[in-house]
């Protein structure tokens, strides 16, 4: 049997056509309506955290951090260069210059021990970034940023339902971020993000920054007679028809995280004897984090390998797909930031990743046709476990 296996479905449950059509039939449909309030709160009793703003998208988010910690000109903001553009300019939209470090082979994150070394009198913070819904190692991250007074945001835009030492990625630094795209695990109907405010100092200004820097939900909350303009901002309102879209997901969310459980660990016992065979590497996740199935990668032993599997997958109707081109090599990078450190990572280990479809209601058959059509690759007999 023969499939057509694209890499990414959004996200749909059957919830959403109706809070989506009770939402355009309302009287607000624009940002900060009835869908967006059920969902924040949803956030705030879920995470725990001081606050929830949902935005447009993650990208939105990260930019509001970066208002946030006040950043200036000339401030720096340490990160890996393995990462979504929008992680670096974010920052750079502030003024501030990127410093790139060096990631960790085995799971793809910032190298928690490279990150002092990278540290100046500039610094103003550290942004991690989850890869893949596995946890950075946010014990020494933290205990790095203490040590010298920084802030930490997490770029949690894949690790929305995955852990830490039990706690939820993008509560744990000073600030988080999840995104909402259409290739997320939760949607917001194809674009939209989460600001998750854990430091109860930012929760009066994010609200402002987020109404184009006037105090209006102050006013709507009955706390002020009148609004006015009081700080810098931009609208950064999700639309309510997009967070009625949201909440139908919201509805089934840890459904959704065993389904892509279950698909993720599906790969993993297929293809761990081409591990044992060396032809192949699978992902790893640390004892202390637990993982929401983001993505399922493997890695090849170099590009050229990489790229012809791709080709192969392709002529087999799969598509799958390589994922980040590192920032510090790209032209904006160089001009906008810096490398600390050797490069002894990044570069190479971006080179051999291919990631496989994965996404909720993608089905047991078609995923075993993939694993099977990787072992023709490599020319080994695939038997179903």
């Amino acid at each position: 049997m023969t499939f057509k296996i694209p890499f990414n479905k959004p996200c749909y449950t059957g919830n959403e056509d109706k809070y989506v059509l009770d939402s355009m039939r309302s009287l607000h449909i624009s940002g900060n309506g009835p869908y967006t309030k059920k969902c924040e709160e949803w956030f705030e009793n879920r995470l725990k955290c001081k606050r929830s703003l949902l935005t447009p998208s993650c990208t939105h988010a990260l930019e509001m951090t970066a208002i946030l910690i006040d950043l200036k000109p000339g401030d720096e903001v340490i990160m890996p260069s393995y990462t979504f553009v929008s992680t670096a300019n974010a920052f750079v939209l502030r003024g501030a210059k990127i410093v790139f470090v060096d990631i960790r082979p085995d799971t793809m994150n910032i190298d928690e021990n490279l990150i002092e070394d990278a540290i100046t009198e500039r610094t103003k913070a550290i942004c991690v970034m989850h890869y893949a819904g596995v946890g950075c190692e946010m014990n020494k991250v933290m205990e790095i940023a203490n040590r010298y007074n920084l802030w930490v945001i997490e770029d949690a835009a894949q690790g929305m339902m995955s852990f830490y030492n039990n706690k939820f990625l993008g509560t744990i630094g000073h600030l988080g971020c999840y995104s909402f795209h259409e290739t997320k695990n939760y949607t917001s109907a194809g674009e939209g993000g989460i600001l998750i405010i854990n430091d109860e100092k930012f929760v009066e200004r994010a609200e402002i920054i987020r109404e184009k820097g006037t105090n209006r939900s102050q006013f709507f909350r009955g706390m002020l007679d009148k609004y006015t303009w009081v700080d810098i901002g931009s609208s950064y309102l999700m639309n309510d028809v997009s967070a009625a879209y949201l909440w139908g997901q919201l509805e089934k969310v840890d459904e959704i995280n065993q389904f892509r459980l279950k698909i993720w660990d599906i790969y993993y016992e297929g293809l761990k004897y081409l591990e044992d065979k060396y032809l192949i590497n699978l992902p790893i996740v640390p004892y202390n984090c637990k993982h929401n199935a983001h993505m399922f990668y493997i890695k090849l032993k170099d590009l050229e390998t990489r790229t012809n599997l791709i080709n192969y997958l392709k002529q087999n109707n799969i598509n799958a797909v390589f994922h980040y081109i590192p920032l510090h090599s790209s032209p904006a990078g160089k001009k906008f930031g810096r490398f600390i450190g050797e490069d002894r990572y990044t570069s190479s280990e971006s080179e051999k990743l291919l990631r496989l479809p994965l996404y909720y209601g993608i089905k047991e058959e078609e995923v075993l046709y993939i694993i099977k059509k990787i072992y023709e690759f490599f020319g080994e007999n695939y038997k179903k476990l």
